[in-house]
């Protein structure tokens, strides 16, 4: 399939189950939430050796938060409810709870509930408070500006893992415009998240090693250096630069439909920019059940 001169491999993106959570944090002003949020979601690329997968997912008007205040909705993605329960608490506190004039609250209400504020009262050391209000309990935890406020619970889901595309493109230029333009036509969607930074990672993995230790080496049939090295290879010499975007969501529909705007945006560019070719990775379809075909995604017929 071509589109725009862009090749789109007859290929799909593998990907996995996880567990979700929403958070959202609110603050005196939309700047110490953000402070907050990206604190929260730091060393959150990959469940590889981070322990979680997280990112912001949009900025939210006072209009749409329980407190009224400006505030910013993250998503967090874990292998397990188990280690995504770990993850929360641990960031939360040190990152949210920590930040000047925060408070956080979930932002699902239907899943298995684990703790958000319900541990981290214990910081208020016997002088915190709770109150109910329409069913839901929250905890009012004395600081140094006033109070932290936090729900006492979050609900955790099920989610989807390791959607990806790979943009093969002309130059480092032409990659980078092309993942910018990806990025930033997934970002208009809700559920999603691209935890990477800037939603691109360039150093793309495969699974295993020649080091025994290693679970994951460099994807070298997509390395420009190691074309006529390595023994196999994905590229030819026109191909000089390989950007990789992985995209976690809630639902599969939610995965698929950030692939496919991906897609159009860097489609959008076209060869004539730089973009020469769109592929995803899988291992076969031994890592996941969730295969999110290219072609299906921008349709079959497309010429």
């Amino acid at each position: 399939m071509k589109r725009n001169g862009v090749t789109i491999d007859p290929t799909f993106a593998e990907a996995f189950p996880m567990k979700a959570t929403r958070l959202l944090i609110t603050a005196h002003n939309l700047a110490w939430a953000r402070h907050a949020a990206v604190a929260a979601t730091g060393f959150a690329t990959s469940v590889i050796a981070c322990g979680c997968e997280a990112g912001i997912e949009r900025e939210l008007p006072a209009s749409e938060t329980p407190d009224g205040r400006p505030g910013i909705a993250l998503l967090i993605f874990a292998m397990s409810g188990k280690e995504l329960a770990k993850q929360i608490e641990r960031r939360v506190g040190q990152c949210v709870l920590t930040c000047p004039t925060t408070a956080v609250y979930a932002g699902i209400e239907e899943g298995e509930a684990v703790a958000l504020g319900k541990n981290l009262r214990f910081f208020g050391d016997g002088w915190q408070i709770s109150k109910l209000i329409g069913g839901k309990r929250y905890w009012r935890v004395p600081v140094m500006d006033g109070e932290f406020v936090a729900e006492e619970t979050t609900a955790v889901v099920k989610g989807v893992g390791g959607g990806n595309l790979l943009l093969l493109a002309r130059d480092t230029d032409a990659a980078l415009a092309a993942a910018e333009a990806a990025v930033a036509a997934m970002k208009t969607l809700p559920n999603v998240i691209m935890p990477f930074p800037g939603g691109v990672v360039r150093s793309g993995s495969k699974v295993g090693s020649k080091y025994p230790a290693l679970g994951a080496s460099t994807n070298d049939a997509f390395c420009p250096s190691l074309v006529g090295l390595a023994k196999k290879t994905e590229l030819t010499s026109e191909t000089r630069c390989v950007m990789e975007i992985v995209i976690d969501g809630l639902t599969e529909a939610d995965v698929g439909a950030a692939m496919r705007v991906g897609m159009e945006a860097g489609i959008a560019l076209g060869a004539g920019k730089g973009l020469l070719r769109i592929s995803a990775g899988n291992y076969g379809g031994k890592l996941g059940p969730f295969h999110f075909h290219l072609h299906q995604l921008l349709g079959e017929g497309a010429a």
